[in-house]
């Protein structure tokens, strides 16, 4: 595979762990071992996962790690819809980063397709 650094899905990744801290950094204190360590965790799994995945000898293993980096992505967003739910985070802020995730989803996706349609998944 090539240098997970070359992949747009770790590239946009790797921005949403950047847009994702920066909206952290408005979250009450009272929330540090709550939402701001649980979002940290799982949108900090999502380039993890990617580059973890494209270090692997087998396509089978690759995919797994990108499956692993979409649940993530998943999760991301939950945690997200608490945060608006429970008024940490705006109506506005949550537009912003959720077409961020929505992209970023788009491509993962599109890199889980291209791997999976592939018929020598070893």
């Amino acid at each position: 595979m090539t240098n997970f650094k070359n992949l747009i899905a770790w590239q946009k990744a790797m921005e949403l762990v950047k847009e994702t801290y920066l909206l952290l950094k408005k979250y009450p204190k009272d929330e540090l071992f709550g939402l701001i360590s649980r979002t940290k965790r799982a949108v900090i799994s999502i380039p993890s996962n990617i580059a973890e995945g494209a270090g692997r000898n087998y396509k089978r293993d690759t995919v797994q790690f990108l499956h692993i980096a979409r649940g993530s992505l998943y999760e991301l967003e939950t945690l997200f819809h608490i945060a608006v739910m429970t008024s940490i985070v705006t109506e506005a802020e949550f537009a912003h980063i959720s077409r961020s995730i929505d992209e970023t989803h788009k491509i993962l996706n599109g890199l889980i397709n291209s791997f999976e349609r592939r018929n020598d998944l070893k």
